[in-house]
């Protein structure tokens, strides 16, 4: 049994703090609470110690707990300490260092894993304030999880929910369980990559890197070193990954050869095909072409191939090779050729078009998983769950290999 120390600060979603508690004694695990005054105006201790079946604490300087040095001893005596709700203003607390109340030094005085689910209005949590506090809270260690997507308490819509209960639980499994993947290492490729034409143009694609950003945090979680190569990209990096950034797709490659030997290869990234065969010094302009000509060609030559390079490398190989690939027709049949021609162990088919909606920058996939001698369907599915089913078969393939 894993003891648990949740930290409810003042938010609406504080009422959602009781359904964690529920899942985590349904688990068979011990919870404490610890709420802050704010937290008591939105649901009532009582409610918190009925459902945990210990004693809820939400003042500093209670004589008896503060007689035991309480704030110190609340964490030391847990494995886990998870902050949710966390909103804005205890994020900003912890960022500074703050400690004027019970669970604002509990928090500053912690020494275990730390998960924070942040739950506040899309405009707070979009605040550049905010981001910065959260960049030096991740620069710590701590981990989050969410927020999600979805229509406010207030009525305006976007990033602020926080996450679902199961989904938090899935986090805590993962900080409290030793990871399955734990003394492999793994490469991930994500986003699209950039090729210049001239020092104003390139060719590029739509990749978000949402899809690779997602399996490298689930490797991570799952225990395994991981190292994400990605293009340029506009969401934030994973936790606990190593991160290099590159541009083209023979910078990706090179970063990819630097990386192994790894044990597991995920090429998720967007790789252009093609580059300008000269990249012009300078800004090519309308007035050096023929008035008379609409046209302009442009030389192309064929990029390296990172997925077949590192398959069919000779020297340290990874023991497993996944390949992705979009196409917009003839989505197996195309897929089974690159995985044959790639020469890789899986291939991950998807569709750029689903129920009538691009795949670019959604938060939904839906793909094909391939190997040799199998096909499953995954159907229409968020990225994250890609990752997740991806990553389980990962954990399968080393079991069946041990």
């Amino acid at each position: 049994m894993k003891k648990i120390l949740l930290i409810v600060s003042g938010g609406i979603a504080a009422y959602r703090a009781l359904d964690l508690i529920r899942e985590i004694k349904r688990r068979g695990d011990d919870v404490t609470c610890v709420l802050t005054k704010s937290a008591t105006q939105f649901v009532q201790p009582l409610s918190f110690g009925a459902l945990s079946q210990n004693k809820v604490y939400t003042d500093l300087f209670d004589l008896e707990s503060e007689t035991n040095i309480g704030h110190i001893k609340l964490s030391r005596n847990s494995d886990l300490v998870v902050l949710a709700p966390a909103t804005a203003n205890i994020l900003a607390k912890m960022s500074y260092g703050v400690s004027d109340s019970l669970a604002t030094s509990i928090l500053l005085a912690n020494n275990k894993p730390l998960l924070i689910a942040p739950s506040m209005n899309v405009k707070m949590w979009n605040n550049p304030a905010t981001t910065k506090n959260i960049e030096k809270l991740k620069s710590y260690g701590h981990i989050f999880v969410g927020p999600d997507q979805g229509e406010m308490a207030c009525g305006e819509v976007g990033s602020g929910k926080m996450s679902k209960v199961e989904d938090i639980y899935k986090e805590i499994e993962l900080l409290l369980s030793p990871g399955p993947l734990k003394g492999k290492k793994a490469l991930v490729t994500s986003g699209p990559t950039i090729e210049p034409i001239d020092p104003v143009r390139f060719i590029s694609n739509r990749s978000s890197g949402k899809q690779g950003h997602a399996i490298a945090d689930r490797l991570s979680k799952l225990g395994a070193d991981t190292h994400l190569i990605t293009g340029p990209v506009n969401i934030p990096y994973p936790d606990n990954v190593s991160v290099t950034e590159v541009n083209t797709a023979e910078e990706m490659l090179n970063a990819c050869k630097e990386s192994i030997p790894v044990d597991i290869s995920i090429f998720a990234a967007a790789v252009s095909d093609w580059k300008a065969s000269k990249i012009s010094k300078n800004k090519i302009k309308k007035s050096l072409q023929d008035p008379n000509d609409d046209e302009m060609v442009l030389a192309m030559m064929q990029n390296p191939d990172i997925v077949k390079t590192i398959s069919e490398t000779n020297i340290n190989r990874p023991k497993l090779v996944v390949g992705f690939t979009l196409e917009t027709e003839d989505l197996i049949k195309s897929a089974r050729s690159k995985m044959l021609n790639k020469s890789c162990d899986w291939m991950i088919a998807n569709s750029h078009v689903q129920e009538n909606q691009s795949v670019f920058n959604s938060d939904m996939n839906a793909v094909s998983f391939l190997t040799n001698n199998s096909e499953e369907n995954w159907g229409l599915i968020s990225k994250k769950c890609v990752a997740e089913n991806l990553c389980n078969k990962i954990i399968k393939f080393f079991e069946n290999a041990a």
